[in-house]
Order: structure tokens, then C-alpha cells, then sequence
């Protein structure tokens, strides 16, 4: 079994998996992780059908395929969470995700807008914080713990394949 890329500790199977199969999504952050595992798996498949409104209007599948080329993604930290439970209508999640991308780390915060169409969450809009940088660069030693938080050693997690 993996364990799910959005950081919640459990099996992909028991967590974002059954989401991205189709289940709906019982709260806003439970859809956001989900995202996240999508984008990891590179199923833009998904990110469409769970977009709405701005979101869906502004989807480029083209324009995420190329950015998602070469791209490693470090992890996922829920910031903050309004409203955006069963019993809701909308709702707001706050995240930073990780990243490498063209040899550069990045850390990007967002505020989200979810809304509940149909009886389904789905994703509204975004908004990139000026939080959002690069990361410094340090040195990892290959036997140091990996940074994206997965406490595998940096070797046989993000570092597989570097020298």
C-alpha cells in the first residue's frame, strides 16, 4: 500500500484515492487534498472535473501539462479551514504546497474558494499569498531525513536519482 501524498498519514487507498475514483468529497479540505494527490499523480482529469466557476473557465489542460514537466512535488500543509464542512455551503481552505521545479524549491500559499455544487464540492477560485517564495537553498545530506515530511531518508524519498 503508498500513502497518500497529501500528508494525512493514511493509505492513498483510505484517504484521496476514493475521491479521485469518483466518491464525493465529504468537506472543502478533503477536496483539497485531494487536489493535491491528483496533481501528483498528474491526473488533470480530476482538477477539471472538481473545477467550478473561475476555476473552470480558467482551466488550461495544455498549459498544466507543461508546467507539471519536471516537477516534483514535497508536500502539502492545510493553514487554515472555514466553514467547508458537510453541512455547509462554502468554504475556504488555506494551504502551502512544496515543490521542485527546474531545480528550484518553492513554496506557494493559496486562499481557496470551495463551493458545494449539486451536493458535490468542487473549486471555485484561488488566490496565490505573496507569502508564496522560494525556498532557501540548503544542503541535504543523502542520509538526512527528507523534507517533504514522508521520514524516509532524502535517498529513497525526493533525492532518488540525484547524486
Amino acid at each position: 500500500m503508498t500513502s497518500c501524498p497529501c500528508g494525512s498519514r493514511k493509505q492513498i487507498d483510505a484517504c484521496c484515492g476514493p475521491l479521485i475514483a469518483g466518491e464525493p468529497a465529504p468537506t472543502a479540505e478533503a477536496l483539497m487534498r485531494s487536489r493535491y494527490t491528483a496533481f501528483t499523480l498528474g491526473n488533470l482529469g480530476y482538477i477539471e472535473r472538481t473545477c467550478t466557476g473561475q476555476a473552470a473557465l480558467s482551466f488550461n489542460r495544455l498549459e498544466l501539462e507543461r508546467s507539471l514537466l519536471g516537477t516534483q512535488w514535497l508536500g502539502l500543509d492545510i493553514l487554515e479551514s472555514h466553514r467547508g464542512q458537510p453541512s455547509d455551503s462554502v468554504g475556504k481552505v488555506k494551504f502551502a504546497v512544496r515543490y521542485r521545479q527546474n531545480g528550484r524549491t518553492v513554496t506557494q500559499v493559496e486562499l481557496s474558494d470551495f463551493v458545494r455544487v449539486g451536493g458535490a464540492w468542487r473549486y471555485a477560485k484561488g488566490e496565490v499569498s505573496l507569502e508564496s517564495k522560494l525556498a532557501p537553498a540548503v544542503h541535504i545530506g543523502r542520509n538526512d531525513a527528507c523534507p517533504c515530511g514522508s521520514g524516509k531518508k532524502y535517498k529513497k524519498c525526493c533525492g532518488v536519482g540525484q547524486s
